[in-house]
């Protein structure tokens, strides 16, 4: 029973990903379908990088993810069949690879070359759905595709760290179903170049002086929860991602507020570490 996952920006308004759904119970054998989201922000590729990134390691090796995210074969943007850390990935060249791998090696990239006309419009009902019935009866991608070792970078997402060395500038790559905002700044990065020095986190008007492990180690439950001031409590910690998070602690983007709301942060703002 093949894994086939799914992560577009397809919504659930339209007959778009029931048709993906519908071609891929035809055409792979018993596959079991799973949907990692279908509410990526259309055309948000970082988006779709950072939760399929940290989704498909739970899953089975051999497992299939399709990604339908700015998915329109160009000239500048061709589609890619990548086997990596035991998984298949299924998408066009748009930087998500380049997102998913980091600076690990992939086993194989190959640029898919089995497209017919109706691929031009709907890539991810035709071309990958082929793919991945191909890779589902263990079919080597080299019969799908040529090999490639070029892929598109977005080397402009990445954290920059200034000449004295004291400076980490990151910048927003997701806001999640709670509002919280989470950067590009990871632990590692944050830690090799702290060197054991104090910190400010600076996001627009708001600053963090420490990061937390957790959401609840911002309250001191020593206190009487009555007495004890929870409700607006900032955070910032590294999340389960290992990425640096701002969060309100309790937040709800409908009624109270949120993160991203309350500190004014969207998709690429700047968030900046000063060490000290």
């Amino acid at each position: 029973m093949p894994v086939v996952t799914l992560i577009t920006d397809f919504g659930n308004k339209d007959y778009a990903l029931a048709a993906v759904k519908g071609a891929i119970i035809s055409t792979v054998y018993k596959p079991q379908i799973i949907d990692i989201s279908h509410q990526i922000e259309p055309y948000k590729v970082t988006q779709a990088a950072y939760i399929l990134k940290n989704a498909y390691k739970t899953f089975p090796e051999g497992s299939i993810h399709i990604i339908g995210v700015e998915s329109e074969k160009t000239p500048e943007n061709d589609h890619l069949a990548m086997s990596f850390d035991g998984h298949y990935f299924i998408g066009a060249d748009n930087g998500i690879f380049s997102m998913i791998k980091g600076k690990l090696k992939a086993d194989k990239i190959v640029t898919i070359n089995i497209h017919d006309q109706s691929s031009i419009v709907f890539p991810v009902l035709d071309a990958f759905i082929k793919v991945a019935a191909h890779l589902s009866r263990s079919g080597t991608l080299d019969v799908i595709g040529k090999k490639t070792d070029k892929i598109r970078e977005l080397v402009e997402l990445r954290p920059v760290i200034n000449a004295t060395g004291d400076q980490v500038v990151g910048s927003v790559i997701y806001v999640d179903n709670y509002g919280n905002v989470i950067t590009n700044i990871t632990r590692k990065l944050f830690n090799e170049v702290r060197k054991s020095r104090g910190f400010i986190i600076f996001a627009r008007n708001v600053k963090f002086r420490k990061v937390f492990e957790t959401y609840s180690g911002a309250i001191d439950f020593n206190i009487p929860k009555g007495k004890r001031n929870e409700e607006g409590k900032k955070i910032a910690l590294f999340n389960d991602a290992d990425h640096l998070e701002l969060a309100i602690y309790k937040s709800n983007p409908q009624s109270v507020g949120s993160a991203s709301s309350l500190f004014g942060l969207e998709y690429r703002d700047s968030v900046t570490v000063k060490f000290e």
